[in-house]
């Protein structure tokens, strides 16, 4: 095959996407179901469509592209990622899965290839955990891993549920049907940018996945008592807020001596009531992100946290509650599909190399039901998840090159 990326058409979608934002440039905001995000849906199905691709969704919006193979009976290849984007993000994270995925199928029907499998692009609903606080929503659903008793559960922070947004959204469709089952797919193979500085800082254009690290997720609620800043002496308070900063900084060093150089533990959020300047702290909530490759460490590790919170609760006479909202198994990369990836650098001489990934990403449950694997591309600095992310045209290209001969290769000659 002699295939062309066309990097201008490309970057031109990837730019007009960008627009469809609940704030001005140079932000990305799109939160699941808001108007900028059904917007963008609408944008990307029209490519899709423009693409001859067979375009369905189902009761979240998860929205399946296929190119017909010659054999429609073959379980077909997938890729794909999401364009929902956090509040104050940038325009590439997920999207150059997408719009990528969709130009690595336009270059392969431009070559006159023709897939004896069936190739399918996906669109992920809601990888990004703002509306809801979990993650990979429509891929969790998909994969089983979530169940649909659990998702009505799931409510905004206005309290809103998911069947109300979903509905608001016009997808009607119901929650049963989501589940794909095991065997859908013969490989998945998502293309992402790294989010991470390993491939600029070495001088590669490509990072070949071999692992995805394993996610935990808990809600820490503190109760202590509140009171006057100025009459409530020291040694007589039960400072919520206090707590939390003890506890913060226990994770902090468990973390840090795990005996695991991929465990990394993050609060990213801290909510203080009543939040004035002259009131001692009641209580406060924080998030703790707890994630490390060998998922065996990581449940050692969450373990010594509810130990310490439990010891610190005691010292300072709060209380303390701890609730897991997800503690998700590593997955191994499909050795087939790093094979693809390996060999399709080295058909096109593009400087390589296998790597983990820390970050997690739907394919992380696409592993559930399908072998999985992943393709990165560089990103400037490693920033991601701020408005100044960026890869260039001619990176998204080499990336979007390996994933067409990945796919190719996946998918068999007709």
């Amino acid at each position: 095959m002699d295939l062309y990326i066309d990097q201008r058409r490309l970057q031109m979608e990837i730019d007009a996407l960008a627009g469809y934002s609940s704030e001005p440039a140079p932000v990305v905001t799109r939160v699941v179901y808001s108007l900028a995000d059904r917007e963008a849906r609408g944008y990307v199905k029209g490519l899709f469509r423009e693409a001859g691709l067979m375009v369905r969704e189902d009761g979240i919006g998860n929205t399946f592209a296929r190119w017909l193979g010659s054999d429609p009976e073959l379980a077909a290849v997938g890729t794909g990622s999401h364009i929902d984007a956090i509040p104050n993000a940038g325009k590439y994270d997920g999207v150059v899965g997408v719009l990528g995925g969709l130009e690595a199928i336009r270059a392969l029907q431009r070559d006159g290839f023709q897939p004896r499998r069936s190739i399918e692009l996906l669109l992920f609903t809601a990888e990004e955990p703002t509306r809801f606080g979990i993650g990979c929503l429509g891929s969790r659903m998909l994969s089983g891993t979530l169940t649909v008793k659990a998702a009505e559960r799931l409510r905004d922070a206005e309290g809103a549920t998911l069947d109300e947004l979903r509905g608001m959204a016009g997808l009607l469709g119901s929650l049963d049907s989501v589940a794909l089952p095991v065997g859908h797919y013969s490989q998945f193979v998502e293309l992402h940018i790294e989010q991470g500085p390993m491939l600029e800082r070495e001088g590669l254009s490509i990072g070949v996945l071999e692992s995805i690290a394993a996610p935990a997720a808990v809600n820490i609620s503190i109760e202590g008592e509140g009171g006057h800043a100025g009459t409530v002496l020291m040694p007589d308070r039960r400072d919520a807020f206090l707590a939390a900063a003890e506890l913060a900084l226990a994770i902090e060093s468990l973390a840090k001596h795990s005996g695991g150089a991929d465990t990394v533990a993050t609060i990213g959020k801290c909510d203080v009531f009543p939040g004035a300047v002259n009131s001692i702290p009641s209580r406060v909530k924080i998030t703790l992100d707890l994630r490390d490759t060998d998922g065996e460490g990581r449940d050692a590790v969450l373990h010594a946290v509810f130990g310490a919170a439990d010891g610190v609760a005691a010292r300072r006479g709060v209380k303390i509650d701890c609730e897991l909202l997800n503690a998700d198994d590593p997955a191994a990369c499909g050795e087939e599909i790093v094979r693809a990836a390996t060999a399709a650098c080295e058909k096109h001489r593009v400087p390589f190399r296998t790597m983990v990934s820390r970050a997690y990403h739907d394919s992380l449950f696409m592993a559930r039901i399908s072998p999985m694997g992943m393709i990165f591309i560089p990103c400037r600095k490693g920033v991601s998840h701020r408005p100044d992310e960026y890869s260039s045209p001619e990176q998204i290209a080499t990336g979007v090159l390996v994933l067409a001969e990945t796919l190719a290769a996946l998918a068999g000659a007709a």
